[in-house]
């Protein structure tokens, strides 16, 4: 398996980006937002400017030294990424609402998400990747899962989910940890009368790391459909992943407005599903992938805003 990762890109590469990575978040949480606080729209445009732009100087690094044809793969990943890391955003606003977490714990609440979907991820997609090079055959069951998915979002879109609150996360949570509805969302886990107790806001991050795990059951297929190089398939995601937090206190207050884009983003999968499993018979241009995906994410972005826009109802 590190023979494989090591294959993917020098072991300098590997350190450098997570040497970048962890500095970028101790500097988010440990100077920029120490204490607890509701994120701005400024702020928040700020901070998602600054990930877009991390991304896209990466990309950069990318192009000069593993070349053009990596440096499509991994913005096409990318892309893809962020465009269903934003479908999750409706998620979060869900949980947040459901569980009453106030708005300046929302963000230590999504930081300790980030850094649990990165071991999730890194473990998937080392998996992923294992299981396309040892069994060729994988990629007609990861292609025709991506085809399935992206034909059950299209065909459920308008149904309401559940309550988190009675879902089973949080079931499992009360029954198995001893739990302190009062105990508030300063901290994971309190300590009273000789006894450690779970937090709402440990329960609200349990939820939300399981929502973001079976949100990477369907993306990371979708990105290991662009391309088999762990490194490529793994730092698109993290990048996508880092700056969700930002683009959530940017877009929480306008999700409804992007009504289009859960129909964009089936297509989507379903395209790169049949695209995995014809790709034994027919090779397609990393450049008409990236086209197709920005065609549909642009089109549906533009087409919600515009039957959302005031004065006119959804459509």
């Amino acid at each position: 398996m590190f023979h494989a990762l090591l294959d993917s890109a020098p072991w300098w590469a590997w350190l450098g980006f997570h040497i970048l990575v962890f500095a970028m978040l101790a500097l988010d949480l440990g100077v920029f937002n120490r204490s607890a606080h509701e994120p701005s729209i400024r702020e928040s445009g700020i901070w998602t400017a600054v990930w877009i732009a991390l991304a896209l100087a990466f990309n950069g690094l990318i192009f000069i030294y593993m070349g053009p044809v990596h440096a499509g793969e991994y913005l096409a990943g990318y892309l893809l990424e962020k465009s269903l890391s934003v479908d999750n955003l409706f998620v979060f606003v869900l949980v947040f609402t459901s569980f009453q977490v106030p708005r300046k714990n929302q963000h230590r609440v999504l930081y300790w998400g980030v850094l649990g979907a990165l071991v999730m991820r890194a473990v998937m997609i080392l998996a992923g990747t294992a299981l396309l090079q040892r069994f060729a055959w994988m990629t007609f069951v990861f292609g025709g899962f991506l085809i399935y998915t992206g034909i059950k979002m299209l065909l459920h879109r308008d149904e309401e989910p559940g309550d988190p609150r009675e879902g089973a996360v949080a079931r499992l949570v009360r029954r198995f940890l001893p739990y302190d509805p009062d105990a508030g969302y300063g901290r994971l886990m309190v300590r009273r009368g000789g006894h450690t107790y779970a937090t709402p806001m440990f329960l609200v991050l349990a939820v939300v790391e399981v929502t973001d795990l079976v949100f990477a059951v369907d993306s990371i297929p979708a990105v290991l459909a662009v391309t088999r190089n762990p490194f490529i398939v793994y730092t698109s995601n993290v990048f996508a992943i880092l700056g969700l937090r930002s683009l959530y206190f940017l877009l929480a207050r306008m999700v409804d407005r992007f009504h289009h884009l859960g129909t964009g983003l089936a297509v989507i999968l379903a395209l790169v599903g049949v695209k995995m499993c014809i790709a034994e018979w027919f090779h397609i241009p990393i450049w008409i992938s990236l086209m197709v995906i920005g065609i549909i994410l642009a089109g549906c972005i533009l087409l919600s805003l515009w039957t959302t826009r005031p004065g006119r109802g959804r459509a």
